[in-house]
């Protein structure tokens, strides 16, 4: 545990502790009913989806559901807001990719078995709490390494938009 004694600390006092500890269960079925029923409203800024719940019968039915950046915000107490940065410079984001000892191509994909051992568990936090992959969590991209760097150098990030 000894290379990662800074970074657990680190991690559990950022603006993203909630959204990388907190544990629910979701199972496939809802995650195929979201993106089979999701519409975003761009005019309202909200996302509209229907899940399904049992009525006082026990038998399903099927709930719209709304919420905007504001409840992502509220419900994993991200410490952001609506006028923090989504895009980091590319220059700022090279260097520090190379300061966290990132050996790999910084213009291709981005690979977490490429940083020193205490920024590969950070990165694999993030990228598991915060990423909308299946698979292929060797990979990054590029929002979550935003999330990454301004996490690193403490700078605001709107976490709650890419999210």
């Amino acid at each position: 545990m000894e290379p990662f004694k800074n970074i657990v600390p680190f991690l559990k006092e950022s603006g993203i502790a909630k959204a990388l500890t907190e544990k629910h269960k979701i199972y496939e079925s809802q995650v195929r009913m979201f993106w089979k029923s999701v519409r975003y409203e761009d005019s309202e800024k909200t996302i509209y989806t229907a899940v399904q719940k049992k009525d006082e019968n026990g038998q399903d039915i099927d709930v719209e559901v709304k919420f905007t950046v504001a409840d992502v915000r509220r419900v994993l107490d991200l410490k952001d807001s609506d006028d923090d940065p989504t895009i980091i410079p590319e220059r700022l984001s090279k260097g520090l990719w190379f300061r966290m000892g990132y050996t790999g191509h910084v213009n291709d994909k981005y690979l977490k078995s490429r940083f020193y051992r205490p920024y590969k568990f950070m990165v694999h936090c993030v990228v598991h709490a915060l990423s909308h992959r299946k698979g292929a969590y060797d990979e990054t991209s590029d929002y979550i390494m935003n999330i990454i760097i301004c996490l690193v150098l403490n700078r605001p990030y709107n976490i709650s938009k890419v999210v």
